[in-house]
């Protein structure tokens, strides 16, 4: 069993920054793929980033390309979303999500976080 807890959302500005955290608790961990998934009212939950415990990565070039960052401290096991130039078309509610092999599909995720609101006001 793998526990995610997010943190670090809230309300921003257009064109400021919010960092997320994700702490993941679990013996098995490091075995796991770590990520982040948006959903915006309305929408379907899209893919946003994810890392191995090597580091690897992997973004969703088209919609956060050159803005946001994904980070992992595999001694605390937490995994950082650093999220710059923020704009309203971001606001949605982001889960931390983890898998078995790096993924970019929801039906592949075995655990998922309660998520965390980002609102980005105009």
């Amino acid at each position: 069993q793998v526990q995610l807890v997010e943190s670090g959302g809230g309300l921003v500005q257009a064109g400021g920054s919010l960092r997320l955290s994700c702490a993941a608790s679990g013996r098995f961990v490091s075995n796991y793929a770590l990520g982040w998934f948006r959903q915006a009212p309305g929408k379907e939950r899209e893919f946003v980033a994810t890392i191995t415990w090597r580091g690897i990565s992997a973004y969703d070039e088209d919609s956060v390309k050159g803005r946001f960052a994904l980070s992992r401290d595999n001694a605390k096991n937490f995994v950082y979303l650093q999220m710059n130039s923020l704009k309203p078309e971001d606001t949605a509610v982001y889960y931390c999500a983890a898998s078995r092999r790096t993924t970019r599909q929801v039906q592949d995720i075995d655990y998922w976080g309660q998520g965390t609101q980002v609102t980005v006001s105009s």
